[in-house]
């Protein structure tokens, strides 16, 4: 069954969302503006975190050290790489944590098999001078021939994630804007699209 990650959580309202309706990843985003949050902050929601819920830190060419900080200290179970990090950062990484690495790919042409130290690609729209997360989709024609598990976002939502599935049949769909009003979480499309992704 497809995995589901919900992401750019910040509030606390975000979280009792969370808990409420059982997604099995919730992401942090520590860069951009948007929905940026502080290192404090997130070790702060981490704690209201329903534990089956696993947390996400999505980082843009951050530190290494900080993210083995969050690591060590349990505010992140997973870690997200959405910049311009090379193998040879993931391999440093890998080597000071055993938290499962994924790498985002904005894809603009056809993906095949590629060597990575990550565990998992995540497949996102490309956007110039973006780094993610601008609610964009792309042609998934462009992925069908890869062939590991792998994370899929860009426009997804309550309208387009059956046929997303359907047709890929990603590890797991990773949403932000799609469950969103008003730029905030809306619990009802939370809701909406858990119920129609567990459905499946």
């Amino acid at each position: 069954m497809t995995k589901i990650k919900i992401c750019g959580l910040k509030r606390e309202e975000d979280i009792k969302y969370a808990n409420e309706t059982k997604p099995d990843y919730i992401g942090f985003v520590f860069a951009g503006e948007k929905r940026k949050i502080t290192f404090e902050n997130a070790a702060e929601l981490k704690t209201m975190l329903d534990k089956k819920i696993k947390s996400v830190g999505v980082f843009v060419n951050e530190k290494i050290d900080n993210i083995i900080n969050l690591s060590a200290e349990g505010i992140i179970d997973l870690i997200q790489l959405h910049g311009g990090e090379d193998e040879a950062y993931i391999y440093r990484l890998k080597e000071k944590t055993d938290k499962p690495v994924i790498k985002a790919i904005r894809v603009k042409e056809k993906m095949h098999n590629f060597n990575t130290a990550a565990d998992f690609a995540l497949f996102d729209a490309y956007t110039e001078n973006e780094y993610g997360g601008s609610g964009k989709s792309f042609d998934t024609e462009l992925i069908k021939e890869y062939d590991h598990p792998f994370f899929i976002a860009g426009g997804i939502n309550v309208g387009n994630v059956e046929t997303v599935i359907k047709e890929l049949n990603p590890f797991c769909v990773d949403l932000s804007s799609g469950v969103e009003s008003g730029g905030v979480k809306d619990l009802n499309k939370i809701r909406e699209i858990v119920k129609t992704v567990r459905s499946l």
